[in-house]
């Protein structure tokens, strides 16, 4: 059930003439955008009859507000999500194995399940540095990428994991199945990556982005597409999805970087074929080295196996 703020006023004579959408973001500490969204709804009334968000105020005028409250885009919301596999657990570290359309934490503009929220509905201690709604989190998969991935369950786990990927002492292995073949066909992209400079959902490789490694050998090479093997020096955001396409060898199936929209089709995807299919680290108790692997999904294997039987 959603918590109502009601005020009620009369117009003081400081915002005579004033525009109501105005007056109200100066009154209440609304945005603008969100007053004229109140008064759209039907919000807002003036001595009772509903108003318009370019209507010139009289003081005097009794103003009625109902302002409804607003989820936090970043709470944590507990949810048992269905796909998401433990891979391995103990008092330090929880290794899932993340399905496609999941998200790790929350951010404003995803309304899907998470993660962090699944974690949190099935009772798992998740460690507590870190912003509220990343705690724990020391890597991010996207949202659709699938595969092993590591959260922190104690404070000292999340130092020692957060330092580890910090200085690139992890091992992130994934495998992608790219159109046409890589030359060579094993090689490594050494190219910084920053926003797009014309679309802010995506990347792009720009002289002034962030320094990215990348390291790729060919597992497979078909008629239509190579399947490679890519170890990742460096983590950031689309890194592999960016540089695969900056060599013109998009993932097959992401079509947000220049893939086919044919052959995804063909390969019955909705998604990029991207897999985080293993992931190595030294324990932060123990100190030993260990490793673990997420086998591919449905989707992916039947768009793999279509394309092996297209040569």
């Amino acid at each position: 059930m959603t918590a109502v703020d009601h005020r009620v006023l009369a117009v003081p004579e400081g915002l005579a003439g004033e525009r109501l959408d105005a007056a109200m973001a100066r009154l209440f500490g609304l945005s603008r955008t969100r007053a004229a969204d109140l008064i759209s709804a039907g919000h807002v009334t003036i001595d009772g009859a509903a108003a318009a968000k370019s209507e010139r105020l009289v003081p005097g005028s009794m103003l009625e507000v109902a302002i409804p409250s607003q989820a936090d885009p970043l709470e944590v919301v507990p949810e048992i999500v269905e796909g998401i596999k433990i891979l391995h657990d103990d008092d330090s570290i929880v290794v899932i194995d993340k399905p496609v359309g999941v998200a790790v934490h929350p951010s404003p503009g995803w309304t899907g399940p998470t993660v962090v929220g699944h974690l949190t509905a099935a009772g798992f201690r998740i460690a507590t540095s870190g912003a509220s709604e990343r705690q724990g989190i020391v890597q991010r998969l996207d949202v659709g990428t699938s595969g092993v991935m590591v959260i922190c369950k104690g404070e000292r786990a999340y130092s020692v994991l957060k330092n580890a990927f910090r200085h690139r002492t992890v091992d992130k292995v994934y495998h992608a199945l790219v159109q046409g073949h890589p030359d060579p066909l094993e090689g490594t992209i050494d190219a910084p990556i920053g926003r797009h400079p014309k679309a802010d959902y995506k990347y792009a490789v720009m002289a002034d982005g962030r320094h990215s490694v990348t390291h790729y050998e060919t597992l497979e090479a078909h008629r239509f597409a190579s399947l490679l093997e890519v170890h990742l020096e460096t983590g950031r955001t689309h890194q592999i999805r960016v540089h695969m396409s900056a060599l013109k060898h998009p993932c097959v199936g992401d079509l947000t970087y220049g893939a086919d929209p044919t052959l995804a089709q063909r390969l019955g995807l909705e998604r990029q074929w991207l897999h985080a299919t293993r992931l190595g680290f030294d324990h932060p108790d123990s100190g030993e080295y260990v490793e673990y692997s997420a086998t591919y999904p449905e989707d992916l294997s039947a768009a793999l196996e279509v394309v092996r039987g297209l040569d």
